[in-house]
């Protein structure tokens, strides 16, 4: 793991201030389109229950954005960032908006990681945010970490999914997507997925795939609404 140098420290210092410019302006130049399915979110933030939202990997700036709208309306909202120095500059960028940060990831520290969320979920209500493909790939596999983590907390998988109008698509294993400025964007919540606590194996897997699907038919569905306008 890279060490915080002298060096390294003073550049993520100037770059702190350049990252959280470029996506505040991002966000503010795109023009969101009324949010598909928001109402399943309202209606679990007015039991206080804790969620477990989640979109893919490559999906992540306006999904991310999302999140901070949901904080300022009083849902707690957890991110799990890489506890490496790259993870220093999402992790502040993200505190410095209300949301709760768990240093870990799924590769490195996949099972304290692990155990950090479900205390996360069952102790302090917090609704940790989930890329269920990340952070290696492959692109749009829903892996079965997540599906655990919902079967041992009972807390509902969201999925949650944004197209745009206008995109750049980074040479990525997930093809990381990036809105053109001035772009229409529709995001879209899908209904609450429940795991049941016993499930057999072969169960568990038939639940992950339904769960993929229905991951990718958020996809497809913000890519339809996006597609009519005028």
């Amino acid at each position: 793991m890279r060490q915080m140098t002298p060096v390294r420290r003073l550049s993520y210092f100037l770059l702190k201030p350049a990252f959280s410019i470029f996506l505040s302006l991002l966000w503010a130049s795109c023009r969101i389109k009324p949010i598909i399915g928001e109402e399943h979110l309202s209606n679990l933030a007015a039991t206080d229950q804790a969620i477990i939202p989640c979109y893919w990997h490559q999906r992540q700036i306006f999904c991310i954005y999302y999140m901070f709208q949901l904080i300022k309306k009083g849902l707690k909202i957890g991110f799990l960032i890489s506890p490496s120095v790259d993870g220093e500059i999402p992790a502040s960028f993200a505190k410095k908006r209300g949301a709760h940060v768990v240093r870990g990831s799924h590769t490195r520290t996949g099972a304290r990681a692990m155990r950090e969320l479900f205390q996360l979920i069952n102790q302090t209500g917090i609704s940790p945010v989930n890329t269920p493909d990340g952070p290696l790939g492959p692109v749009y596999h829903f892996k079965a970490g997540t599906v655990m983590l919902a079967q041992l907390t009972q807390a509902p998988i969201i999925p949650i999914s944004y197209a745009a109008e206008k995109a750049f698509y980074l040479k990525t294993w997930d093809r990381f997507m990036i809105p053109k400025p001035f772009s229409h964007i529709q995001i879209v919540v899908a209904a609450p997925i429940y795991v049941a606590k016993k499930l057999s194996t072969q169960e568990l897997e038939i639940k992950r795939q339904q769960i993929e699907d229905a991951m990718l038919a958020t996809d497809a569905k913000a890519e339809q609404y996006l597609s009519t306008l005028p």
